[in-house]
């Protein structure tokens, strides 16, 4: 009889809320983790980011608090401050995860695992020596890690995202190799604690992927933090004396304190010993899976950044493990066909769901928008944070709501309602029709709604009714 009917190897969120899903369900499980509870999103990766983000928010709030009758005077950073009350959250929601599972009766085994065969696993345990376990069911839930490029040299201030979370001082100036959701997010961050940063990306736009409209707003709201962004050419003779980095970007010298690089995660199948196991995998080493998750290897499955073709979520990694313990237990769960919505910590924040206008075009919809900007919501002019909008993508056939994007104060909030929209297959006049309460921010999306027929009433005529 084998050790478990189901064994996880990892514990992020693609792993751990699988894990407890199984033993709710009554399975026998087991986890199996070589480093911290809770994995890349909460150690070093979406947590401790947004804590040095919400420190930043606040600080750079306090810089405008005069426009609000306020009057404060010797305010300042204290950025050892800022990284612990960083690293009490984590290690707090750490323990938090260590709890849960211990209560949902999970057994944890601290060590690194790799295939034996499909059902065994070799383990190196933590603390020395090495064991098997078997399982009825694997779930490969092991993440991913930062993109290292080669051409780029070994250097203590020549950083990958972790490093520089575990940053106790602010570089006063930074270099940010890389204009995708962390080189920006980072550049946010550092940029509104005071670091001069100057972001390079090699795509002639930061932000690739993301809604055109909401990308511009946020580059015009970085160039006002005096964020230098060089996109669009390559960062080229890049050297390190230790002290500080230097390198060359369209003919033109940059240096810095600090050089931060974020072009990329690679899967974390290293050393797992897929081959055993008969799980295939494509040229990245990443493990093709099913949307449930299932491989090629009958009983082993994978959820997460491991995962083909993966959006790089967290909620999406955990999604996936949900499914893929649906199907374990002998049920099955339809996955979503729309893409799932994301939230990026810039200044200021957005937010998307389901299909952008590109895609939806894509597909064969005759689309149409509807926008409402914030400089027409009295809660946004209220808040001091008239910079942004929300925004229906639709079939302009039917009505019916395809994707959404949100940009400005809070849209990492506001997405939630479009993204219940977007799933439940709701029309613009649905949430045109659905009373929201005034006055909010949430209240938009009716405006957006009512945009989307022609007939806000907030907004100037758009068109002929």
């Amino acid at each position: 009889m084998p050790d478990f009917d189901l064994v996880v190897i990892g514990s992020g969120p693609g792993g751990y809320p699988a894990a407890i899903r199984a033993a709710q369900n009554g399975l026998r499980v087991a986890l199996i983790e070589e480093g911290d509870l809770g994995g890349v999103c909460l150690n070093c990766g979406c947590i401790p980011t947004k804590a040095l983000a919400e420190s930043a928010a606040r600080f750079h709030a306090l810089r405008d608090a005069a426009s609000f009758g306020i009057r404060l005077e010797g305010f300042s950073v204290d950025y050892p401050a800022v990284v612990g009350r960083k690293d009490a959250l984590v290690g707090k929601l750490r323990a938090g995860v260590g709890f849960l599972l211990q209560r949902n009766g999970v057994e944890v085994i601290r060590g690194c695992a790799s295939f034996e065969s499909a059902n065994c696993l070799r383990v190196s345990m933590r603390g020395g020596g090495s064991g098997t376990v078997s399982a009825r069911h694997v779930l490969v839930a092991t993440g991913s890690t930062p993109a290292v490029p080669s051409f780029l040299p070994s250097a203590p201030n020549v950083l990958d995202s972790k490093s520089f979370l575990g940053l106790e001082t602010l570089p006063s100036k930074l270099i940010v190799l890389g204009g995708g959701v962390t080189g920006c997010e980072l550049a946010c961050v550092a940029g509104r604690l005071g670091a001069r940063v100057t972001l390079v990306e090699l795509c002639d736009d930061i932000l690739p992927g993301v809604d055109p409209d909401a990308r511009r707003l946020v580059r015009r709201s970085m160039e006002k933090l005096d964020i230098e962004l060089l996109t669009g050419a390559p960062m080229e003779e890049i050297r390190s004396d230790g002290k500080t980095v230097s390198g060359r970007v369209a003919g033109r010298g940059i240096t810095g304190e600090t050089l931060l690089y974020a072009i990329g995660r690679v899967p974390r199948t290293t050393g797992l010993n897929l081959p055993a196991a008969g799980v295939r995998t494509d040229a990245t080493g990443a493990i093709l899976a099913s949307p449930c998750g299932e491989t090629d290897a009958p009983g082993v499955f994978a959820a997460g950044d491991v995962v083909s073709g993966s959006r790089l979520l967290a909620h999406a990694a955990t999604a996936q493990g949900f499914a893929a313990v649906a199907r374990i237990c002998g049920t099955s769960v339809a996955p979503s066909e729309t893409p799932p919505p994301s939230v990026i910590f810039t200044m200021p924040e957005i937010g998307q769901t389901g299909f952008s206008e590109a895609e939806a075009e894509a597909a064969g919809y005759t689309v149409r928008t509807g926008v409402f900007p914030f400089a027409a919501s009295g809660k946004a002019l209220v808040e001091g944070e008239p910079e942004g909008f929300v925004k229906w993508i639709g079939d302009a056939e039917t009505g019916g709501i395809l994707g959404a994007v949100a940009t400005g104060a809070h849209a990492s909030e506001l997405i939630a309602e479009a993204a219940l929209a977007v799933e439940a297959g709701l029309t613009a006049g649905d949430v045109a029709g659905t009373v929201h309460a005034h006055p909010t921010l949430s209240e938009t999306w009716r405006e957006a709604a009512d945009a989307f027929a022609g007939r806000c009433v907030n907004l100037p005529p758009q068109r002929p009714l």
